[in-house]
């Protein structure tokens, strides 16, 4: 069986930053008649540095496990009345191999409506963990804004909204934010990842009708 638990590529966080942005920008407009001074900051970059990532990154990778226990019993079950159908469809009578039939269709279904909800499952997970790390990164970008006199600070990640294509180094106000945070800025980590299901391939029991048996 295909492994349920896959990693995927780091996680961009678009709305998480495009939350940050928005809010930045429109809580700016205070300063409208100050003088306009724009930074930017990875909220990607921020959020790995935190000690609070290795911590969702491990919560995720439980919860995730959880599921693919769940998800493994499930198919093994299938598997097991599959093969039994399969060894023993030609000694059935139409009533009971009709019966088995429904019963591998709705195992099948089972199985497919379980990895749907999974993968919402471990996003809303995902997000619930997040939040409180986001509004921190928010609590700390205002105060580093104010402090500092920047009109917008905008998000430099790919794939956000608004996106910065250029930017002077000293516009970069990551490190700062971590440091009002009491984080010593460091190497470039990885942000927590997400685990999304593989949806795992069901193999619908023979057609009706069309089993082979051996001629006597």
């Amino acid at each position: 069986m295909t492994s349920f638990v896959n990693r995927v590529k780091k996680l961009h966080l678009t709305f998480a930053a495009a939350l940050l942005v928005a809010s930045s920008f429109f809580a700016s407009s205070a300063h409208a008649q100050a003088p306009l001074k724009i930074g930017f900051t990875s909220v990607e970059y921020v959020l790995a540095q935190m000690p609070e990532s290795k911590q969702i990154e491990s919560d995720l990778k439980a919860y995730g496990t959880q599921l693919e226990a769940q998800l493994k019993t499930k198919t093994n079950e299938y598997q097991t009345k599959l093969e039994a159908y399969q060894k023993g469809a030609a000694s059935m009578t139409p009533v009971v191999k009709a019966d088995t039939e429904k019963e591998l269709t709705r195992l099948g279904q089972s199985i497919q409506e379980f990895q749907q909800t999974a993968q919402q499952s471990m996003q809303q997970k995902q997000q619930t963990l997040l939040r409180p790390v986001l509004d921190k990164i928010q609590k700390n970008i205002d105060a580093v804004a104010d402090e500092q006199g920047y009109t917008y600070i905008l998000n430099s990640d790919s794939g956000s909204n608004p996106i910065l294509l250029h930017g002077p180094k000293d516009g970069d106000v990551s490190d700062v934010i971590l440091k009002k945070m009491g984080i010593t800025p460091t190497a470039p980590s990885t942000a927590p990842t997400v685990q999304t299901p593989k949806t795992a391939p069901i193999v619908p029991p023979a057609p009706a009708g069309k089993t082979k048996t051996k001629s006597k």
